[in-house]
């Protein structure tokens, strides 16, 4: 409890407030990051090396819940089965908490529904817990079927512009992809991929960083 002497007499305050405040100073700052992330563009060799964990896996569940420091702040809590890991520890089950900016916008709840297949590339949570997938709509991938059943991987941007100056690494002889990926690389300008192709991809980048 935090004692405050005031001429009219004593104003007591709990530490809630100091919270409320810190949340509120805080919140400017997170918009403006959330925001930078959906504007400034990044290939798929960018995100893949600002990720911490990168899986494959399917909606649990996710619910909106204020954060629990940061009273105020809205955040979405998703959990996920996690089929396969291509970057980060192995581990059945992810969860991750993701700062919501506004409850009703297409990045809060209704952005992971139960079921939902997902390729995310997750960022190294803040000291409050937080993260989001690079670049936001950028390393969010959804994992959908086609009518002969091929699976394929769509981020939130149509995945244009993933492998932009991939190209030209690749032509400078900087990177080395297996024939596949060299490919996909060379000829892909937008629209799905095949989920396989891509997480073959995303190793390669990944074993090349160690």
């Amino acid at each position: 409890m935090l004692t405050v002497p005031c001429p009219g007499g004593t104003l007591r305050k709990t530490l809630a407030f100091g919270t409320a405040l810190l949340a509120a100073l805080a919140l400017p700052w997170l918009a403006q990051a959330e925001d930078g992330a959906l504007t400034i563009p990044g290939n798929l060799q960018q995100l893949t090396e600002r990720a911490a964990h990168i899986v494959r896996a399917s909606v649990v569940s996710a619910h909106i819940e204020m954060h629990p420091e940061l009273v105020s702040l809205h955040t979405v809590v998703v959990r996920l089965h996690v089929q396969e890991t291509l970057k980060g520890p192995a581990q059945r089950e992810f969860t991750f908490r993701q700062y919501v900016w506004d409850i009703r916008s297409r990045f809060g709840e209704t952005s992971y529904r139960k079921g939902d297949e997902l390729l995310l590339l997750m960022i190294e949570p803040s000291r409050y817990g937080l993260s989001s997938p690079a670049g936001m709509d950028q390393g969010r991938f959804l994992i959908t079927r086609d009518a002969s059943g091929r699976e394929l991987a769509v981020n939130g941007m149509g995945n244009a512009r993933l492998f932009d100056g991939m190209r030209e690494a690749y032509a400078r002889k900087e990177t080395a992809y297996s024939a596949g990926s060299a490919r996909l690389v060379s000829s892909h300008v937008q629209g799905p991929i095949e989920a396989a192709q891509l997480s073959r991809l995303i190793r390669e980048i990944v074993d090349a960083a160690r």
